[in-house]
């Protein structure tokens, strides 16, 4: 509860900023590849401190690692809220970014180590409360800018992070000792394993599964991030004012909330390399639709390309701890610094695109990227275990 609370939190923070990128762009003169790094400050900080953070907090206990990560979150989304400039901007975004590097692997660690070798679904419910935050945040984001200035829209949304470190003291009172001790049925010999595996995985190469995995999680990634990066500016260029904003916002993410169950319910079924392919397939497919279609069916679409577009990442992810050698910890840090520091990276090569060619032509290369990972999931198969499809979950922590 207390992860997928603080992960609902931290991904609506991450995802409500672009609700504000048409109004950074106007206020501060910025092109589209401008707006991008302006954006990628915080999703660079998040991607590029993922191993630092877990390494650095590996010893902390869950309750400290999730209130620390908060509090710096909110103390960058004052800052931004502070009448500092662009500058202020930029600090605040690099703060919060440092805050959301230490939730992601403390939290996905700390349900992996809870549920044990039935951990692909929770993680799956794990990942599903970050998609109902950024369903919500975003939208409310959106209706609020209207009625008042961008910086006070930041403070009032550093106001439920600072309830969520108050009471994630009492949420994870008995988590105290730090995650390696919630394994189940390990003790010291557990910990001394991991240990081990923790210093393999660190200085040797991954596992060659593991790698394509992580590939394809970038490339997941940036296909969403560059769509994203778009999308306020694809609505307000077809006459929608920000409400209409928050409400495409809104519906895509409320698609891609279902979408993780949907695609969890797939992967069971279909495997990995089957409902991988489906979606990605689908994601161009939609992606294309939308730049084909008036206000109104897009904003139909949204929901449907919400789903395949954010539904992946939920397969991807319950893969992690089968593909990770045996250390699942730094294999998240591993995993999420390469999906963040692609979705930091990407929309700026996308952003650069538009502004050389055309924002339809950037929108088309984000449809492109998810065509390039049908090839690569095809060459992930021989690294699962078989069957692929109604594989039974494990959460890779026998040796831990």
């Amino acid at each position: 509860m207390a992860a997928c609370l603080t992960h609902a939190l931290h991904d609506g923070y991450t995802d409500s900023l672009y609700a504000f990128l048409p109004v950074w762009q106007a206020q501060f003169g910025l092109s589209y590849a401008a707006v991008a790094l302006v954006r990628s400050l915080y999703y660079a900080t998040m991607g590029g401190l993922q191993i630092p953070s877990d390494r650095a907090l590996r010893g902390a206990s869950p309750r400290k690692a999730l209130i620390l990560s908060t509090v710096i979150a909110l103390a960058g989304l004052l800052v931004m809220a502070l009448p500092l400039g662009f500058a202020g901007l930029c600090v605040g975004l690099v703060m919060a970014g440092v805050g959301s590097s230490i939730q992601h692997p403390r939290g996905s660690m700390l349900v992996t180590d809870t549920y044990g070798e039935a951990s692909r679904r929770p993680l799956g419910m794990y990942n599903f409360a970050g998609d109902l935050g950024k369903a919500v945040l975003p939208a409310i984001v959106a209706l609020l800018l209207p009625l008042l200035a961008w910086r006070p829209v930041l403070v009032l949304m550093a106001l439920p992070g600072i309830a969520l470190s108050m009471a994630l003291g009492s949420l994870l009172r008995g988590a105290s000792s730090g995650s390696r001790r919630a394994a189940p049925g390990q003790g010291a010999a557990g910990e001394s394993t991991a240990a081990s595996t923790g210093t393999a995985f660190a200085y040797r190469r991954p596992p060659g599964g593991f790698r394509i995995l992580t590939t394809i999680g970038a490339l997941d990634t940036a296909t969403r991030m560059g769509y994203l990066l778009f999308l306020p500016f694809l609505i307000h260029g077809r006459g929608g004012g920000s409400p209409t904003v928050g409400v495409a916002l809104a519906l895509l993410f409320m698609g891609g909330a279902f979408g993780k169950a949907t695609c969890s319910w797939l992967g069971e079924r279909l495997g990995v390399v089957g409902s991988v392919v489906l979606t990605e397939a689908a994601t161009a497919l939609l992606i294309i639709a939308t730049l084909l279609t008036s206000m109104t069916p897009t904003l139909f679409l949204l929901p449907l390309l919400g789903v395949v577009l954010n539904g992946t990442s939920s397969v991807l992810y319950g893969t992690v701890p089968e593909l990770s050698g045996g250390d699942t910890g730094r294999a998240f840090a591993v995993f999420y610094t390469s999906v963040i520091g692609s979705g930091g990276l990407a929309p700026i090569l996308y952003g650069t695109i538009a502004d050389h060619t055309s924002q339809t032509t950037g929108m088309l290369a984000s449809a492109a990227t998810a065509v390039v990972i049908i090839p690569l999931v095809l060459m992930l198969k021989r690294h699962l275990r078989k069957p692929d499809v109604a594989r039974p979950t494990h959460g890779g922590l026998a040796s831990e």
